[in-house]
This record gives structure tokens, sequence and C-alpha cells, in this order.
């Protein structure tokens, strides 16, 4: 299987919405409003702008299906400046290590950047696919945290982290 990572662009609106269901947002505090996802592509659209991140549209080659996103962006955690990952494939696509294969790009991606030592995860302790992906990636389990998403909603997840000075 070969995945193709693309930068956010206008055109992924429709892929975020597809993402934004129920069957995909169950450990991500559930769906957003449609003016909240309006902003979110805004957000990824400008990530690479602005320098906060990268978020990317994952597709299947040869035929560049749009199957989900990853991306990483600037993070504050225990006062200092780190990058936190995230991704989502869509529900018909899971179980076939694209998460896995998109997060390893991910991380050679951001260790490329040099901007950040630190890689960082948050899935729910209860996610397991989310953590596995995590240690698929090569990311390291800190142990439990408390994190809110979305903001203002309290949730308990696995801390993971990746020093990517280690990353050639």
């Amino acid at each position: 299987m070969e995945l193709e990572l693309t930068p956010w662009a206008e055109e992924d609106l429709g892929l975020l919405r597809r993402i934004n269901v129920p069957a995909m947002k169950g450990h991500l505090g559930g769906p957003e409003p449609e003016e909240k996802i309006v902003d979110r592509h805004r957000r990824y659209v400008h990530m690479s702008i602005t320098g906060t991140g990268v978020m990317f549209r994952v597709a299947l080659l040869p035929d560049r299906e749009p199957v989900g996103s990853i991306g990483y962006w600037d993070r504050e955690w225990n006062g200092a400046k780190v990058w936190e990952t995230g991704w989502s494939v869509l529900n018909e696509f899971q179980g076939r290590g694209i998460a896995s294969a998109a997060a390893r790009q991910v991380v050679a991606r951001a260790a490329a950047d040099g901007r950040r030592q630190w890689l960082h995860a948050f899935p729910k302790t209860d996610n397991e696919a989310s953590n596995r992906v995590c240690r698929n990636a090569g990311l390291t389990l800190v142990g439990e945290c408390d994190f809110e998403f979305p903001v203002g909603t309290p949730i308990r997840c696995n801390e993971w982290k990746l020093d990517l000075t280690t990353i050639s």
C-alpha cells in the first residue's frame, strides 16, 4: 500500500465533512457544527503559511483517493514548544495500516522540519487503535495525562512522545 500526503488545500473541505461524523468522532468529542468545521478547515489551510504546523490529506496511490487526514502543529506542553500530531482515517479504510503508515511519514516530515525537538500525541486511554498507531510510528508511551479536547472538555489520555533529533 502506497500513500501520498499532500498539504491541506481548499478542495479538502469535503473530506473534513466526511470525517465529521459520529462514527469518526467518538473519541474526539463528537461531530462539530458546520461553522466549526469551516473554521477548522481554514486553520488547516493556513497552518503551512503561518508556520504553526502542517495538515495533510492522506490519499491512496495510484488513484489518489482521499482516505483521511494527519498533521503536526504547535503545542505548548510542560513549558516547552513541541509538535502535536493527530490523524483520522475514514471508517471504510480503517484496519489496513493506513494511519500507521501516514504517521511514519509525518514523523519523517516533522523531523526534517527541524523546528521542534519533540513530537507528541495524546490519544484517549481507551482508543486502542490510535495508541497502536503511536507505537507503530515509533513514539514512546510516557504515561497517562489529563487533556482537553475539544477545548473545555476534559479527557484522560496517554501521552506519547518521540525525540525528532534521533530521526535520520
